[in-house]
């Protein structure tokens, strides 16, 4: 009986626990999302060419509020509560919450292509870090309910609370994830968002999906989708990595690198119109219902968003993949003459499941969004996407904990950043067949030569 009161106590303490995070979460995303969209409505009112302006100096606003006053919330929001999970036993510093929040609606607002739901998991994550030392908890209950924190706050941005909930136990590693944050982390999703909406949050409203039944020539179809949608996730991430790169290594001040990154937006923006802009929504939208779309946009997407986030801009990085995904499933249908009602969709969670090694909470927001139909459609696609991207993430604290074939060998769990793999031949059937060969050839020999003696 003394394992049953235990295992008792820690329900009913956890269920108060994710409660409790849920909805102190739920009503900050609420209050995030409206200001933001308050935000980008007063800037569309504005003519057309103060965005010249307003760009640079958002961008300069943003990057000196964070050097000043909180560097934790630098970058795409859930990076930094992955590295803060894995290195600082899930401890953030309560200042990120209000700079975050500001300088990712001013960094959205002027045009910068960036994402929403990482300010949102990165407030979550700070309000739960709080709520925790606040209650006296240990660092192993902290990092669980900065967990519950990630969760809610991705549940509460897009409607999907059981994907929310899975995707913040399966993004901090790679082949692993805490089962024991399981149940807390499903809560704090389920009552995030419906807080969020009862607070007026409104969700995408999509149309049902028309699912054809999954055939041999389907399959196949989909077995060539996700490997291109993980080339588009390979492709992301390094382009990613690349302005990242090239803006550390810039001899150049703070000010300097915004104003170097948003006039490079503004010339884009000249020639390619301000469709990569900001969140994107309305091609996104577009995507989903199947209408056309700009055959390289989730190209553009990509370095728009790399050169934002890179140069001092502050937001997510999910809602910019989701882009990326959509537009490039509609490319995907357009090249082999498939349904883009169908492969857009696809895209949307493929690339998703790619560039943050989460096949299983990609799916899920596949059947949450676009109905159960889809639902062995979007597993193949993304567990497909997944495994051709390889070893690397948007999000480079995540830890490689398991890799995604036998013939990769890893020496040891450390971040994808610094994680180190080599090859292991051996581990294909094909290799060890080789290797075995005179072995085989011996005993197939001692074996027909005593079939002849008798």
């Amino acid at each position: 009986m003394k394992e049953e009161f235990i295992l008792t106590y820690a329900l009913i303490k956890w269920l108060i626990m994710a409660v409790l995070s849920g909805a102190l979460v739920g009503a900050m995303t609420a209050f995030f999302i409206d200001n933001l969209e308050f935000a980008i409505d007063f800037v569309k009112n504005l003519p057309v060419h103060s965005l010249y302006l307003l760009l640079p100096l958002g961008i300069i606003v943003t990057t000196l509020s964070i050097r000043y006053f909180a560097p934790e919330a630098r970058g795409h929001g859930t990076e930094k509560v992955i590295e803060a999970i894995h290195k600082r036993a899930g401890r953030i510093d309560i200042k990120v919450i209000p700079v975050k929040l500001v300088t990712t609606i001013i960094t959205l607002a002027v045009g910068g292509s960036a994402g929403k739901e990482g300010p949102a998991a990165q407030i979550g994550a700070g309000l739960t870090s709080s709520l925790a030392d606040f209650m006296g908890f240990n660092e192993t209950d902290r990092k669980k309910l900065v967990i519950c924190g990630i969760s809610a706050g991705f549940s509460a941005v897009f409607g999907t609370p059981i994907a929310g909930a899975v995707f913040g136990l399966e993004v901090l590693y790679i082949g692993k994830m805490y089962y024991d944050v399981m149940l807390p982390s499903f809560i704090s999703g389920v009552v995030s968002y419906h807080v969020a909406e009862k607070l007026g949050m409104t969700y995408y409203s999509l149309p049902e999906t028309i699912i054809p039944s999954l055939s041999a020539p389907s399959f196949m179809w989909l077995i060539l989708a996700g490997v291109f949608f993980g080339m588009i996730s390979f492709m992301h991430i390094e382009i990613l990595r690349f302005f990242e790169f090239l803006f550390k290594r810039m001899k150049a001040g703070l000010v300097s690198k915004a104003l170097v990154g948003s006039v490079t937006i503004l010339g884009l923006t000249l020639f390619l119109g301000n469709r990569y802009l900001g969140l994107g929504g309305e091609t996104i939208d577009a995507a989903l219902t199947g209408n056309a779309v700009p055959f390289w946009s989730f190209f553009w997407k990509s370095i728009f968003t790399s050169i934002t986030l890179s140069c001092g801009g502050s937001g997510g990085i999910v809602t910019p993949v989701f882009f990326i995904g959509a537009t490039s499933g509609i490319t995907f249908a357009s090249i082999f003459g498939l349904n883009p009602l169908l492969y857009g969709p696809l895209g949307f969670v493929s690339v998703l499941s790619g560039c943050a090694n989460t096949p299983i909470a990609a799916t899920i927001m596949a059947i949450e969004l676009f109905g159960g139909k889809i639902a062995a459609m979007a597993a193949i696609s993304c567990i497909t996407s997944f495994f051709v991207c390889g070893h690397r993430s948007v999000y480079p604290s995540q830890v490689l904990a398991r890799p995604k074939s036998p013939v990769i060998e890893l020496t040891g769990e450390d971040p994808v950043e610094c994680s180190s793999s080599r090859p292991n031949l051996i581990g294909l059937r094909f290799f060890q067949i080789i290797r075995d060969f005179p072995e085989i050839v011996q005993r197939l020999k001692n074996e027909w030569e005593g079939k002849k003696k008798t």
